[in-house]
């Protein structure tokens, strides 16, 4: 054989290998996908997230999945990338993002995202990693954005969006949190927590640019912000809606328990012109704390919105849009409590991945992920 024949003969066998067409797996609970080392500094692990990637050369529903590390400094801290062909039963290790700006360390909440189409110089399928660079001290805090556009293997830098000062959160402080990205009338739009306001401890806000470059970014636009200045809330995640309405999950202090609250608006850019809902189970139990939502075409004509929080191992879900005096269900899963734990529509729209890092306050944390069927 040529050497040119054995060359395109290794590289099918190759992808032959990787080929993974998965749509849907048996549920599985508490599987594995990154198990930290004796070394690594409490709570080890923690805030994890994943991205679906429908296409990635021959590779089909290919899973990236990233959280917090607490390894031992220096060197600086870095926000790991695995990689899972089957849907989550197996993971490896791809890359990591490094913060090459600051000299700080990617440090805290990191997001991935599959960009939808174009922004500027980066096409569609280009792979996004937003998170807070902070130093060891934690004297600083700056959500940066970094862009892959190899599928995660290699990463380069984007743009810095919002600097912030102290990494606590505590009222009175300046520091920015908790990214989340999403693209709306070919703008990108990232939220943030931001703690920068002397108005408010804490309210929730996004800044966004039209599609120009992903370099530079538009004016501090507020989301949701209450005028007493203790109530807090933050931790923003948004899904679309099927009646062209988004529905934005977050939690809120200002009830003592930061129970998780939610508002509908027919643009994402708007929430702060809506009301805000406390969600709540027909039988009784309340969500509380790190909520995420995702919506998922299964479960009727409005499909199903579903809920995760810290407070619970199962999920929240709604099947009537999350229209007022709705009734909202707890469904029990198994796995575990996961603190800002991600919810995750997988190919099938009937199963969902539970993905977290971990507790807050936990010493033997580690990175897991859970299939529930709906």
């Amino acid at each position: 054989m040529g050497s040119l024949a054995l060359a395109v003969s290794l590289l099918v066998l190759f992808w032959g290998a990787h080929v993974s067409a998965l749509t849907t797996v048996p549920p599985y609970a508490g599987r594995t996908i990154f198990s930290p080392p004796s070394s690594y500094l409490v709570p080890r692990t923690l805030y994890a997230r994943t991205v679906l990637i429908p296409q990635d050369g021959a590779d089909q529903n290919v899973l990236l999945a990233t959280w917090e590390n607490y390894s031992p400094e220096p060197p600086h801290v870095w926000f790991s990338i695995f990689r899972s062909v089957d849907l989550g039963q197996t993971w490896s290790p791809l890359s990591n993002v490094t913060d090459t700006q600051n000299g700080w360390g990617m440090r805290y909440q990191p997001f991935l995202y599959e960009l939808t189409e174009a922004i500027g110089g980066f096409p569609a399928g280009t792979i996004l990693c937003a998170g807070n660079s902070i130093p060891t001290n934690l004297s600083n805090t700056q959500i940066d954005v970094y862009a892959s556009l190899d599928k995660g293997r290699t990463w380069k830098f984007a743009s810095h969006v919002a600097a912030g000062g102290e990494a606590e959160p505590d009222n009175g402080l300046t520091p920015v949190w908790e990214p989340f990205i999403m693209t709306f009338n070919h703008q990108l739009v990232l939220f943030y927590s931001d703690q920068r306001d002397p108005l408010h401890g804490q309210k929730l806000r996004h800044a966004h640019q039209v599609t120009t470059n992903l370099l530079t970014w538009g004016a501090v636009v507020t989301d949701v912000a209450y005028p007493t200045f203790t109530d807090r809330p933050g931790m923003t995640t948004i899904a679309g809606l099927p009646n062209g309405q988004f529905i934005i999950t977050y939690e809120y202090g200002g009830t003592g328990g930061f129970e998780i609250f939610y508002r509908l608006s027919s643009s994402p850019l708007t929430f702060n012109e809506a009301i805000g809902l406390v969600i709540q189970a027909v039988t009784g139990e309340t969500p509380t704390s790190s909520p995420n939502v995702a919506w998922t075409p299964h479960g009727g004509v409005n499909g199903t919105i579903i809920v995760s929080a810290n407070s619970h191992v199962g999920v929240f879900t709604n099947t009537a849009l999350a229209a007022p005096g709705s009734p909202w269900t707890y469904v029990v899963a198994n796995g575990t409590r996961s603190y800002a734990r991600e919810v995750r529509v997988l190919p099938t729209n009937s199963q969902i991945m539970l993905t977290g890092g971990g507790t807050l306050g936990g010493t033997t944390n580690s990175v897991t992920g859970t299939i529930l069927q709906l």
